[in-house]
């Protein structure tokens, strides 16, 4: 259903406490649009680059431990945000100021241990 509803968007903000499933929902979409790769939160790293069996690239952020926009910008996160890639990013309340107007947000609320409500 998600896959569906991506069309032309690129940029997609997850919200979620700490332990929502942001990642794990992440890992089924890139697998989803054929990412091969091992996926895995970027928290280290900020962002990890995956490329699907048609060599279209997706890039996941990890902004948990970015103290300022002014850091995403030394690591160009503008670069890869207005790449034209899909872009799906953690705590994307860390970069705020640098999401494009079209970022589409996606909400992941803890209903229980095994239950999830997901807007988007």
């Amino acid at each position: 259903m998600f896959i569906d509803q991506i069309g032309k968007n690129t940029v997609f903000a997850f919200n979620g406490s700490m332990g929502a499933g942001k990642t794990t929902f992440i890992k089924a979409v890139c697998e989803e649009l054929g990412v091969e790769d091992v996926i895995n939160s970027p928290t280290f790293a900020i962002v990890n680059e995956y490329e699907t069996k048609n060599g279209s690239l997706i890039y996941h952020f990890d902004c948990y431990r970015l103290k300022s926009v002014e850091e995403a910008l030394n690591f160009g996160a503008e670069d890869y945000l207005y790449s034209g890639n899909l872009c799906f990013i953690e705590w994307p309340e860390k970069i705020d100021a640098l999401l494009p107007e079209n970022t589409v947000f996606v909400n992941i609320k803890v209903l229980s241990d095994t239950k999830r409500a997901i807007e988007i």
